[in-house]
Parts: C-alpha cells; sequence; structure tokens
C-alpha cells in the first residue's frame, strides 16, 4: 500500500450511472473497497434503471439521477448532496453527461479515466488519472480504480443480493434441476443482435437434446417484437416466454437457476457471469476479450477479427482496443452451425459433471 493510501479516505464517491453491464462490474470495486477500508463510507451516483439492479447493496449510499427529468436530474443529484465534500471521487465514466454530473461533487482527489480512453472533456473534470493500460477487460478497468489510492483488486467478487420473493418466483418458473438454456436476445445496441431465425435454430436443437428453453427480455416494444419473431420460428421447442415478464432481481434469480444462457453482448451477459452461470456469447461487433464474460469466454463464438478484416479491412489486432464494429449484418458472421457446436461442447461438460 503505497503512503497515499496509508490512511483510509473517510468519504469516497463513486460515479457511474449505466449501463447494467458496467454497474455490475463496479461492485466487484465495491467489495474491495468494502474490504479493504471498512470505515470509509461509500456513496454512488448511479441510474434510475441500475439503481433497482444494486440499490440493495449493503453499506453503500445512494444517490439516483434520472436522466430522463433533464435539468431537474441535476438539481436533484445536487441536492441530495447537499454540498458534502468528499475525500476522494472515483469519475468512472466518460460521457458527457456523467462529467457535468462530476462537477455537483466537492472533492480533493478526483480519479479519472487516462487521457487515450478519456473522451467529452473528461480530463478536465478530475486531477488524477488510472494507469495507462490497453488490452484490458473493462471489469479489470474499472477495478484499477483503486490503484491510485493504492490498493489493488486481486479477487473479484459479486455477491449481488437476491430477494426472497424473486428466487421464488424464478423457482416457479423454472422448477426442478433439468438442463436449463436462457436466451436473451436482445442488446442495447440492435447491430449486436442475431437473427431471429438462427436463435430459434439454437433453440430447437437445445429442446431436442432434452433441455428447457427460456425466452427473456425487457419490457420495450422492440424486445416484445423481436421475441414473437424467435418464437414464430421455433419448429421443435415450446420456450417459456418470460419477455417484459420479469424485474431486474427475478432476472438475476433467473440466471442463476440457469445452466447456460445465450446472448449477443449485452447485460444479461454480464449478469449471468456475476451469478456464475455459463455464457454462449455472440461477438463479432465488440471484441469478447474485452467486453465479453468476465470469468470464462471459452463458450463464446469469436467472429470479432472476422469483422474487423471484412469491415475495417483490417485485422483486430491493428484496431484501437475497445474499437466497436456495429455495421448492419456484422452479426452474420456468427453462423448457426457455431453456436450449436459450442451449444454442444457446453451441455456434454454438464453430462460429465
Amino acid at each position: 500500500m503505497s503512503a497515499k493510501a496509508a490512511t483510509p479516505p473517510a468519504s469516497l464517491c463513486l460515479l457511474r450511472t449505466s449501463a447494467l453491464g458496467d454497474v455490475s462490474h463496479v461492485v466487484p470495486l465495491v467489495r474491495t473497497l468494502q474490504a479493504s477500508w471498512p470505515a470509509t463510507t461509500l456513496t454512488w451516483i448511479i441510474g434510475k434503471l441500475e439503481h433497482k439492479l444494486v440499490g440493495d447493496l449493503p453499506g453503500v449510499e445512494f444517490i439516483v439521477f434520472d436522466k430522463s427529468k433533464g435539468w431537474e436530474g441535476y438539481r436533484a443529484v445536487r441536492r441530495a448532496l447537499g454540498g458534502r465534500r468528499f475525500d476522494v471521487l472515483l469519475h468512472m465514466q466518460v460521457a458527457l453527461r456523467s462529467n457535468l454530473l462530476s462537477a455537483l461533487v466537492r472533492a480533493r482527489r478526483r480519479i479519472g479515466y487516462d487521457a487515450a480512453r478519456a473522451r467529452d472533456l473528461h480530463g478536465l473534470f478530475v486531477n488524477e488519472r488510472i494507469p495507462a493500460r490497453s488490452g484490458e477487460h473493462v471489469l479489470d478497468a474499472i477495478g484499477s480504480f483503486v490503484e491510485p489510492l493504492g490498493l489493488r483488486q486481486d479477487a473479484v467478487r459479486w455477491d449481488l443480493p437476491i430477494p426472497e420473493s424473486a428466487a421464488v418466483f424464478a423457482e416457479q418458473h423454472l422448477p426442478g434441476n433439468e438442463p436449463t438454456l436462457i436466451v436473451s436476445p436482445c442488446s442495447s445496441h440492435a447491430l449486436r443482435n442475431w437473427r431471429p431465425e438462427r436463435y430459434a435454430a439454437v433453440m430447437d436443437h437445445a429442446a431436442q437434446r432434452g433441455w428447457r428453453v427460456a425466452l427473456c427480455g425487457g419490457p420495450s416494444t422492440y424486445e416484445r417484437e423481436f421475441g414473437d419473431r424467435i418464437v414464430q420460428q421455433l419448429r421443435r421447442c415450446s420456450a417459456l416466454d418470460l419477455i417484459g415478464k420479469d424485474t431486474l432481481k427475478q432476472l438475476l434469480a433467473l440466471l442463476r437457476r440457469a445452466d447456460l444462457v445465450l446472448t449477443p453482448d449485452s447485460g444479461p451477459m454480464h449478469l449471468a457471469n456475476a451469478m456464475g452461470t455459463a455464457v454462449l456469447g455472440l461477438h463479432a461487433a465488440s471484441n469478447p476479450q474485452r467486453s465479453g464474460p468476465y470469468s470464462e469466454r471459452r463458450w463464446c463464438v469469436d467472429r470479432y477479427d472476422a469483422a474487423a478484416r471484412r469491415f475495417r479491412g483490417k485485422p483486430a489486432s491493428e484496431l484501437r482496443w475497445g474499437t466497436k464494429i456495429e455495421h448492419p449484418g456484422v452479426m452474420d458472421l456468427i453462423e448457426t452451425e457455431a453456436v450449436i457446436e459450442r451449444f454442444d461442447a457446453f451441455a456434454s461438460t454438464r453430462v460429465q459433471r
């Protein structure tokens, strides 16, 4: 531990408002801080939806930012802060909206991203930076925010609370111990989504192998319509359709009961990983080494390099770390047969266990 961290700060403010996956990556950092400095008070400025996911973390004060309210959302955060001064601000989001929010936080030490990962004038709102590194997973980059404080995130622990009522919901819908595949087909970025008929083909295959299949998603019209298109393509599978029918906590409980989750780069990918559930991730628009399921990526299908060569004219190794390749048709590079092969490989390990 460095001299800077010899005396733990009395108060620390975390700023990360969105999105669900990235917010889940902050939880191990919270656990690291709590284990190292149990007397330090933690305040987290977070988005309204994301608060529903982690707002019951013990030992953390949450200040909710509702971006839908425009300037009133900022004023509400300012009122909640009440002019307090923190010893440290961890400014873990580089969007302009978050930079403006950070200006409301009074803190002596303001730790932000290194210059290569900063944008939208982020550097004007911080006075210290995390170590400049390339090739890191997003979770490790967030975890490195403790390093200027003299700590290291050597262990990754989530332990996201799940209310008993959510666990009961999941058990009612997924009773028993039969092998279960959950398909969460939609990302918040539509160009990361796979074709409905390809999802349906994998779901039919899983059902033929004796697996129970469930379909999950949010309450938006887009996700409902996308799910309907999948259901219309099913030939051998009677999938349990839970799209729009669960809360975030119920989703966590469902993911915990599953054996495998099929999904593109999305919030549910990272939530499943946090629950200790294996993920068959679909990656072409984004690099799984940066934003795939943190704990294990061997069940993923990775076509990121093929996407780089087709749409950028160069191998992925020559792209800037974190480059997204969100072009129409990019997810078509992921073959149905490749996903079925990964499913079968995982199913074989389950039988062996």
